[in-house]
């Protein structure tokens, strides 16, 4: 179970059905800008990246990494094609390729292409590399919606 600091109202899954209907999306991920389901301390914590703060402890338990592929909500996995599952084949990062290469203003195939050639050529001096790319991200908000 992945740690976070909650961000939205309690019945969040239910309203994003109503929000983006999953069956018609073009592609497997949802963008929401000014997402209604985000409470007022969540898009605080949303525009700082603290509510990724728990997660640590996720770290420390060693369901996590500090650098990989996000996690991603079960009802976007369900909707992958064989070809997207690469990204499960390592454990999720609080950061990663895809924080530091544009969030949210990657389309999806455009994600999945930074994090398979992350995942590809992972070494110690590209997740330090991402994990310093990570702070300029953070505070510049690039991506955020």
């Amino acid at each position: 179970m992945i740690l976070k600091f909650r961000t939205m109202v309690p019945n969040a899954e239910e309203l994003l059905k109503e929000i983006v209907p999953l069956d018609q999306l073009d592609e497997p991920m949802v963008r929401v800008t000014a997402d209604p389901r985000v409470t007022r301390v969540g898009r605080m914590l949303r525009r700082t990246s603290l509510d990724e703060l728990p997660q640590l402890i996720n770290v420390l338990r060693g369901e996590m990494s500090l650098v990989g592929p996000r996690p991603e909500m079960f009802s976007l996995v369900e909707l992958w094609g064989p070809e997207h599952r690469f990204r499960l084949k390592v454990k999720p990062g609080i950061t990663g390729p895809y924080q530091v290469y544009g969030r949210a203003d990657l389309e999806f195939g455009e994600r999945l292409a930074v994090e398979r050639e992350y995942i590809e050529n992972l070494t110690l001096l590209r997740d330090v590399r991402i994990l310093l790319m990570t702070l300029p991200a953070v505070f510049g908000r690039r991506g955020v919606h």
